[in-house]
């Protein structure tokens, strides 16, 4: 099966080479794609450096529409959606999380982070369904419709997705591996701030989802 990665990144500068150094190592992969999420920092030149495809959004539409921007300009079999501000990336989880996927084992994998930091290993232990690190069919893709609008919440829209219908799901433990906080790039207040609005991008989509039953 033909495979691209498409990360969605918004004043990635500082993080956003160590994930892209893996993703060019990794032969499965055909494409990886950047979308810069109305990045105001280098992110686009740093990425412009691993030569990777580049799509460089003007306005900021949150990470459901980054991720949706690129599905509109890129496809194939399977897409991997990788964030942009991993800590210990490495070949073996992306293998790990694309092999189920290629070889139809499943039609998605969810990764966890697992032995990575206390803090990001007890979020997904709480909510592990709202990982960014997945493999997915673009067969699946193209029946979700409303990626575009889900902001923080598109991880929320794949799993009412999962729930709806009737599709294989695999969970894989990203040993090892967690991601860079908020607060640890944007300072305590701010990245408490982008914090909040991340929270309440995902209250509005649940808030949405719940008038539409």
């Amino acid at each position: 099966m033909e495979t691209i990665a498409i990360i969605p990144a918004y004043n990635e500068e500082k993080n956003i080479g160590n994930v892209l150094a893996v993703l060019k190592r990794v032969d499965l992969i055909k494409k990886v794609i950047v979308v810069s999420d109305g990045s105001t920092d280098d992110t686009v030149k740093v990425s412009k450096s691993y030569n990777v495809e580049i799509i460089e959004l003007m306005e900021n539409r949150g990470k459901g529409g980054a991720l949706k921007a690129g599905l509109d300009n890129f496809q194939a079999d399977v897409v991997l959606f990788l964030d942009a501000d991993l800590l210990g990336l490495t070949e073996k989880h992306v293998h790990n999380l694309l092999g189920p996927v290629v070889r139809d084992e499943a039609d998605m994998t969810i990764g966890i982070f697992e032995k990575g930091r206390i803090a990001t290993d007890f979020a997904q232990k709480m909510a592990p369904y709202l990982s960014g690190q997945r493999a997915v069919k673009f067969s699946i893709l193209e029946r979700i419709s409303d990626l575009d609008i889900a902001g923080f919440g598109v991880e929320l829209a794949l799993n009412r997705f999962i729930e709806s219908s009737d599709i294989r799901v695999k969970e894989v433990l990203l040993y090892d591996m967690s991601h860079v906080m908020k607060e640890e790039k944007m300072g305590v207040w701010k990245g408490m701030a982008a914090r909040m609005k991340m929270y309440w991008e995902i209250i509005k989509y649940l808030t949405r989802v719940s008038t539409l039953k």
